[in-house]
């Protein structure tokens, strides 16, 4: 069977609405809805349905610095310069609960893969975990002695790991709260870090100009790549976890084959640095945001076989145990030539391909109804605590009549 006939990625749609600085980006489950957050103190729910109107979310009092969708798509969770988390329902009421986070910037928020807790960070220099539905904190993690720039789930939701200022990168278990690792390789700040799709492995970015990636089992630093100009800001990885998406100051997005240990793209097409990208959950889009007050959506073409066997089959993808020994190491601190470079022509508006997915949209249906209920239970729980309060000094007061009443 001849291969498939695999394009360049090309822009597929422009947002604006925001009036600062982009800073953050994430697509729902669904790729329905995607959302972003600013400097402008607003997030923005875009929903890829053309002609379809924004949504605009005002509650943070400063810069919001990351956002993130829930794994059911239900609620999304936005971290900011005022110290707080918010969590919000994507709808037209915009509502939210918001939590007193930090005592500093809120850098990251990341939810597990079971939605029932989520992971924040902070120029606190801490790392937080919390509890999705009962709005309670459950733990720090404090060995950092700079600001921790990232930090994210592993996607069994084991491990945690996460990025600094002090110029490492920790992996932490989650069970025993533990450092278990700290990766020391970087000349800068650690401005990201995530998970590959496996759990296998992880890959950071830093202020040197630098993507690194190691082996989270054996510590081993499996690739090195130096192809921006200036700092890198952002990554994503492909679903299918053969790729890996950066955005970097240099105003460029570039794409990283994995598997071959080169570089496949180099795309232009922010005005000034590019702070943030990822990946819809099916990697047949990506998402990034620059200093230019833009959100841009990228078609990605060059895996459509991988991703639409992943959603067809309903499996993970292949993981780095198999896959690393394929994963060449690599060390690339000089651009190469190689590698096509694409201007960001914008292509007219088309509405995104949906795939099938019985099993996928029930479970994810599910999922919602626990979300949902489960907020209904916990907001029922606050309410009847309340009115035990109530009744308690009701009945004081009477007690205090009686008292006072003469026989």
């Amino acid at each position: 069977m001849a291969a498939p006939f695999l394009e360049d990625p090309s822009l597929e749609r422009h947002f604006k609405g925001h009036r600062d600085a982009v800073t953050c980006v994430d697509f729902s489950l669904n790729t329905k809805q995607l959302a972003s957050g600013s400097m402008d103190s607003c997030l923005m729910v875009w929903h890829m349905k053309p002609q379809s109107r924004a949504y605009r979310f005002a509650g943070h009092k400063d810069t919001v610095t990351c956002v993130n969708f829930s794994p059911s798509g239900h609620l999304l969770a936005s971290g900011s310069r005022d110290k707080t988390v918010r969590i919000w329902v994507p709808n037209v009421k915009g509502e939210s609960t918001v939590f007193r986070a930090h005592t500093a910037t809120v850098r990251s928020v990341h939810f597990c893969s079971d939605g029932q807790s989520f992971v924040t960070a902070s120029d606190d220099k801490t790392v937080k975990v919390w509890s999705t539905h009962r709005q309670k904190f459950l733990f720090s993690l404090s060995q950092h002695i700079n600001w921790v720039r990232c930090a994210k789930f592993s996607p069994d939701g084991r491990l945690i790991v996460s990025a600094s200022d002090d110029k490492t990168v920790k992996v932490w278990d989650k069970t025993s709260r533990e450092c278990v690792h700290s990766y020391c390789e970087h000349g800068s700040f650690v401005t990201y870090v995530d998970f590959h799709p496996s759990g296998t492995c992880i890959a950071a970015a830093g202020m040197d100009n630098t993507v690194k990636v190691w082996d989270v089992r054996t510590h081993r630093l499996l690739q090195h790549y130096q192809l921006h100009s200036a700092a890198v800001n952002a990554l994503s990885f492909h679903p299918s976890g053969s790729y890996l998406v950066t955005a970097s100051s240099d105003s460029t997005l570039k794409i990283l084959d994995l598997m071959e240990g080169r570089l496949l793209y180099t795309l232009h097409g922010h005005q000034g640095p590019a702070t943030t990208v990822a990946f819809s959950r099916t990697g047949e889009y990506f998402a990034s945001g620059g200093s230019d007050e833009q959100v841009m959506v990228w078609k990605s073409n060059f895996d459509v076989v991988n991703y639409g066997e992943v959603l067809r089959v309903q499996r993970p993808p292949a993981t780095l145990a198999s896959s690393s020994r394929t994963l060449p190491e690599v060390d690339s601190p000089v651009p190469p030539g190689r590698g096509r470079s694409q201007e960001s022509m914008q292509s007219q508006p088309q509405e995104p391909v949906s795939i099938p997915q019985t099993l996928t949209s029930t479970l994810e249906h599910i999922v919602g109804q626990l979300d949902v209920l489960t907020q209904t239970v916990s907001i029922l729980e606050q309410r009847l605590t309340l009115t035990e309060d109530k009744l308690k000094q009701c009945l004081e007061n009477q007690q205090l009549i009686m008292q006072r009443t003469p026989p």
